[in-house]
């Protein structure tokens, strides 16, 4: 019987004619290199798991900053509210407290008014 030549002059079994299966039995090399195959896949797919949980992370990381500068705005809104608010409340109150000024300097004339006529002995 011949042996197993591959049509390069080497034999696929014994590794003879100058290289070949290099005294492994058939496939026996195959089944490792396959293994490692599927563990260097297997790697890549955890890189690929590892670079989806660090885009992820960063995305919730920058929603975080645009919430918290959505809040700001939203307190900043506020103040402005409330100053323009408290601003013309404090507008009224010194409306009212010149108003009440006027009263008096209208009372005071009145009284002077009174009083120069009763001085002067008209009343």
């Amino acid at each position: 019987m011949q042996h197993p030549y591959d049509g390069n002059g080497r034999c696929k079994t014994k590794g003879r004619g100058g290289g070949g299966g290099g005294g492994e039995e058939k496939g026996e090399g195959e089944g490792e290199r396959e293994r490692e195959r599927e563990r260097e896949r297997e790697r890549e797919r955890e890189r690929e798991r590892e670079r989806e949980r660090e885009r992820e992370r960063q995305e919730r990381e920058i929603e975080r900053e645009r919430e918290r500068e959505r809040e700001r705005e939203r307190e900043r809104e506020r103040e402005r509210e409330t100053g323009a608010r408290d601003r013309e409340r404090e507008r009224e109150r010194e409306r009212e407290r010149e108003r009440e000024r006027e009263r008096e300097r209208e009372r005071e004339r009145e009284a002077m008014g009174n009083g120069s006529l009763r001085s002067m002995g008209v009343c």
